[in-house]
C-alpha cells in the first residue's frame, strides 16, 4: 500500500522532501525571493570582481580626479582619480569574507557551545551563560572597538572582534532549543534504546536547532558587514589603499558636500548587502519556523 501511495505521488508530483516543503513555503516570501537573487549577485560579483571590474583599484589618473559619474566612469572616481565603480565592486569581495568567515566561525563554536552547555547543565551551563551575560553587558560595537584597540586595527583583528563579541548570540539559541528538546519523549525514547550522548546530541537534538541557526547565521552576516565597516569608518579596520566600503566612507567625509557621489556608492553598497540580508533572514524564518508557517 505504501509503495502503491509512493508511486502515485511520483506520478503526479506530490512528494514531499524536507527541501520541497520549505521551497514550497520560501517562494511565497516575495522580497526573499528578491533577495536570494541578490545575494547570488553578490557572490557572483565576489568572486569574479577583478575580472568584471574596468580599471585597475589602484589605478591612478590624476587628470581625472573627482570626476562625477560619467559613461567613462560610472560611480566617478576618487581624490587619486581611481575608478569608484571598480572600487566599490572589488570592495564586495573584503566585505562578503569578513561577513562570512566571522559568522561561520561564530555559528560553529557557539552551537557547539550551547549545545554542550544546554545538555550537561549544572555547574558548567552557569559558567557559560555568565560568560555571555558579561559579553551582552557591553553593545556590540563598544565591545568591537575595546578589541580592536586592543589587538590592533586591521581586518583580522576585525574578524576576530566580531566572533568574540556575537559567540553568546548563537550559544543561547541553540542552548534554549537544546533545553526544549533534551527532554522530549523521542530523545527519552533514543536514550532508553541505548544511545550514547554524543549520538543524542548531534542526530536528535542538533538538526532540531538547526533552523533557528540557518536564520541567526543569515541575519549576523548583515551585523557582521556593520561592524566592519563602521570600525574601517573609523580608523581601525581596513587600511589604504584596500577598497573597503567603510574606509571608502571614511575617505569621502571631507569630499561630501562637494562630491557627493563618493560617499553615496559605498554607502549604497553597504545598504543593499545589509538590507538583502535582512530581508533573506526575514523569509528563512517565515520558512523554517512551523509557527510562523501556520498564521
Amino acid at each position: 500500500m505504501e509503495k502503491t501511495a509512493l508511486m502515485n505521488q511520483a506520478e503526479s508530483g506530490d512528494i514531499r522532501t524536507p527541501f520541497s516543503v520549505f521551497w514550497k513555503k520560501f517562494k511565497k516570501q516575495k522580497t526573499g525571493v528578491v533577495a536570494a537573487v541578490f545575494f547570488v549577485i553578490l557572490v557572483f560579483v565576489a568572486i569574479f570582481c577583478y575580472q568584471l571590474a574596468p580599471y585597475g583599484i589602484n589605478e591612478y589618473d590624476y587628470s581625472s580626479v573627482m570626476q562625477p559619474p560619467s559613461a567613462k566612469h560610472w560611480f566617478g572616481t576618487d581624490e587619486f582619480g581611481r575608478d569608484l565603480f571598480s572600487r566599490v565592486l572589488c570592495g564586495t569581495r573584503i566585505s562578503l569574507s569578513v561577513g562570512f568567515l566571522s559568522v561561520t566561525i561564530v555559528a560553529i563554536v557557539g552551537s557547539f557551545i550551547g549545545l554542550f552547555s544546554g545538555y550537561i547543565g549544572g555547574w558548567f551551563d552557569t559558567i557559560i551563560m555568565s560568560l555571555s551575560d558579561v559579553l551582552y553587558a557591553f553593545p556590540g560595537l563598544i565591545l568591537a572597538i575595546a578589541i580592536v584597540a586592543i589587538l590592533g586595527p586591521g581586518l583580522t583583528n576585525v574578524v576576530i572582534a566580531i566572533i568574540v563579541f556575537r559567540i553568546p548570540i548563537f550559544a543561547r539559541i541553540v542552548r534554549g532549543n537544546t533545553l526544549n528538546l533534551k527532554n522530549s519523549v523521542y530523545i527519552q525514547a533514543a536514550r532508553s534504546l541505548g544511545a550514547s550522548p554524543a549520538r543524542i546530541l548531534f542526530v536528535h537534538i542538533l538538526p532540531g536547532a538547526l533552523p533557528s541557526v540557518i536564520v541567526q547565521y543569515s541575519i549576523s552576516i548583515s551585523g557582521s558587514i556593520m561592524t566592519s565597516a563602521s570600525l574601517s569608518f573609523l580608523g581601525m579596520g581596513a587600511k589604504a589603499p584596500t577598497p573597503e566600503w567603510g574606509l571608502l566612507l571614511s575617505n569621502a567625509r571631507i569630499y561630501i558636500f562637494t562630491s557627493l557621489h563618493y560617499a553615496m556608492f559605498p554607502g549604497l553598497a553597504i545598504f543593499l548587502t545589509v538590507l538583502c540580508f535582512n530581508l533573506l533572514g526575514d523569509a528563512l524564518r517565515s520558512a523554517l519556523d512551523p509557527k510562523l508557517s501556520e498564521m
